[in-house]
């Protein structure tokens, strides 16, 4: 037993009788033929304690009866005889049901005993109609009736009773939502991923924030989710092993009548049954009928389908999970990042509009020993029931008059980022209460993100309306406006079409004596005090010059360029970035005057965006000796347009056909022409 810390005592107080240690789980799930939640609703039940001998009297319990009930290959007969021999035997397995129309009655199946035919009254199937779908796991009470035996074509097997193996309480929120009270943010994301056997001491923040991303289909209604990354990330784990409310499909035909509603019985199929349903190794997946996409995707935008004339809802969540056979850059080269979905899907913007997030598999850390956790979890069939419960709440109005989306986002894509939003906010705060604006802020970030992930690629299919994906958004009325982008189209030494931060330029040095030209992004910060800081250790005496120059001229001229902000009573901190050999930051004096009013101003500069130029201290613009060598830098380093003095203008003739085509050059006359025209209108 390894050492319980802060949020092992936390929860052990607040949480008795809801938790296990995540270790006992694995002890058993390794020996014996059945789900992790199966073998917690076990321990659940009798280890559910902090106490080491209470649990070790409960290990012994759970062994027996999962020694006793369980069937390993090749005690199929055994078992069997058992039931022959006392009249009954009982057995933990998967139950699924069907009609037998020659009969005119129901049977089921048990696959650990290999019997396909085993008698079941219809009442029991009434009260259980998920075993006609894709069953379920349950305590099954077996019995034979020997006098059956000996008839032609008889069935001597038959189901007297079973326990679903779910939890029996159903008013389970309050508790977590009044346990959720003593633990801090941090602390109960933690405790999540605890509970689903993962230990995030030490993870990364993207990791953690993909793993959290992975729980959101659990709690929000019709929740559509594409996971695509290398293999090895546990993405099936979740949706097979701790939730008896999911289902997963793995590869292969998926039978609109498994999927949807049986025409001929007018049986509701998985999506009305499970809370989510997760097609595994998406890319071998097909539908039996040609219309079965078109189904799914009327069912994924509405959550409805059609039988006939009547229209069915469902809340079913819908989960696509695939490999990539490559790194992520080079999907990208190859093709679009739904490359792995099937063919009927891969290229379909319309289907691809209905996913509300692509989580991205690259950021999962792969499963080994070092992840599993050893500390205590919430019980998997307390979690799922809580989980199964959040999907009738919506957190979406903690949103109001605090969030403001950027015009980027169509209706598809706010609706998306709010559905994700929700569904974050529901896994961090069970109870319907005060939300931290820093709660808020890290889930809009993450839902951004994994949307526009999505708009990325309808981009790269070449698809006009979805050419603006640059999402941002605004906390608070009178906030600042942040671009949210996707790490994995970002390259640190190019520049992005993503807008910076405010107080962020993009520059050329034009070098000079010895020095080439160069690369560089200047970062400004502005806070209370005065003057201004540069951070560069040594300080480049030519950058210190143009800052200089920049600075006076910010004075000078402060009610053209910042209004009534009076730049005098802010102190600057500046950062320069050289992303090439050269180091100096020569002539970058009007970048870093653009840099300082951004700063000032709360506003970004344009994405893609590089401005060159020197302001002496008079305010005059000097020329620059080699514009051409200039723009050939920005084409290559990834600029959509450059922002240069207009005495350029007539050098840049000798700029080629090619070159002239790939960037858009603007020019400016004075400081304020250029701060004008370099911002985000």
């Amino acid at each position: 037993m390894i050492e319980m810390d802060q949020i092992d005592k936390k929860a052990a107080s607040s949480l008795e009788g809801y938790l296990v240690r995540k270790d006992l789980v694995r002890t058993f799930s390794r020996q014996f033929p059945v789900p992790t939640y199966v073998v917690e609703f076990l321990l659940g039940r009798y280890c559910a304690s902090t106490e080491q001998d209470e649990i070790d009297e409960g290990l012994e319990i759970v062994g027996r009866q999962l020694k006793s009930r369980t069937v390993k290959a090749g005690e199929e007969e055994l078992f069997k005889a058992r039931a022959r021999e006392n009249g009954e035997v009982k057995i933990i397995d998967l139950i699924t049901a069907r009609l037998d129309a020659r009969t005119d009655s129901f049977i089921a199946t048990l696959p650990s005993l290999r019997l396909t035919d085993v008698r079941i009254s219809s009442e029991l199937v009434n009260q259980h109609e998920r075993m006609l779908t894709g069953g379920f796991y349950a305590e099954i009470t077996l019995n034979y009736d020997a006098g059956i035996a000996q008839e032609s074509k008889g069935r001597p097997f038959g189901v007297e009773s079973l326990r679903e193996i779910q939890l029996s309480k159903r008013d389970v929120l309050d508790i977590l939502a009044e346990a959720r009270k003593v633990f801090s943010s941090e602390e109960w994301k933690i405790l999540l991923l605890r509970s689903i056997g993962i230990e995030p001491i030490g993870l990364s923040q993207r990791q953690y924030d993909a793993l959290m991303l992975r729980m959101v289909p659990f709690v929000e209604r019709n929740y559509n989710l594409v996971e695509l990354g290398p293999r090895g990330t546990g993405k099936s784990h979740l949706f097979q092993q701790v939730s008896p409310y999911a289902h997963l499909i793995s590869g292969g035909k998926a039978t609109v009548a498994r999927m949807f509603v049986n025409n001929a019985t007018g049986q509701r199929g998985l999506v009305c049954q499970y809370d989510v349903v997760c097609f595994d190794e998406v890319s071998g997946i097909s539908f039996d009928q040609k219309d079965g996409v078109n189904i799914m995707k009327g069912y994924m935008e509405s959550g409805e389908f059609s039988r006939g004339k009547e229209s069915i809802r469902a809340d079913g969540s819908i989960v696509l999970v695939g490999n990539f056979d490559v790194d992520v850059e080079h999907q990208q080269r190859i093709g679009h990042l739904l490359g792995p979905l099937p063919p009927e899907m891969r290229n379909d913007t319309a289907f691809m509009d209905r996913i509300h997030a692509f989580l991205p598999g690259w950021d999962v850390p792969k499963m080994s020993k070092e992840l599993l956790t050893n500390h205590f979890g919430l019980v998997s069939d307390f979690l799922s029931e809580c989980w199964s419960q959040l999907r009738n709440q919506s957190r979406v109005s903690v949103l109001q008059n605090k969030v403001f989306f950027g015009g980027a986002l169509s209706g598809r894509d706010t609706n998306a980022v709010n559905k994700t939003v929700s569904g974050l906010l529901k896994l961090l705060y069970p109870g319907e209460g005060e939300t931290a604006d820093e709660d808020i802020e890290w889930a809009v970030h993450i839902a951004m993100e994994a949307r526009r992930r999505v708009k990325e690629q309808q981009k790269r299919i070449g698809a006009a309306e979805f050419r603006n994906t640059h999402f941002s958004y605004v906390m608070g009325a009178d906030g600042v406006e942040k671009f949210v982008s996707t790490p994995e189209l970002q390259s640190e030494n190019s520049i992005g079409t993503d807008p910076l931060e405010p107080g962020q330029v993009w520059t050329i040095s034009p070098g000079g004596g010895e020095e080439h030209p160069g690369l560089y992004r200047i970062e400004i910060n502005e806070g209370p005090g005065s003057g201004v800081k540069i951070l560069n250790k040594p300080v480049p005496p030519a950058f210190k010059e143009s800052m200089g120059y920049a600075e006076q001229n910010l004075y000078a001229r402060a009610v053209q360029l910042v209004g009534d902000k009076d730049p005098r009573h802010h102190e600057f901190t500046v950062q320069l970035r050289a992303f090439d050999a050269s180091k100096s930051g020569a002539k970058l004096g009007m970048a870093a005057l653009i840099a300082l009013c951004t700063a000032l101003l709360k506003k970004s500069v344009r994405g893609g965006l590089t401005i060159v130029g020197e302001i002496n201290l008079g305010g005059s613009i000097e020329p620059i000796h080699n514009p051409v060598t200039i723009a050939e830098i920005a084409v290559e380093k990834g600029a959509s347009s450059l922002l240069m003095p207009v005495s350029c203008r007539r050098h840049l003739f000798d700029l080629s056909d090619d070159m002239a085509t790939k960037i858009d050059i603007q020019f400016y006359s004075d400081s304020r022409d250029a701060l004008l025209k370099a911002m985000v209108a």
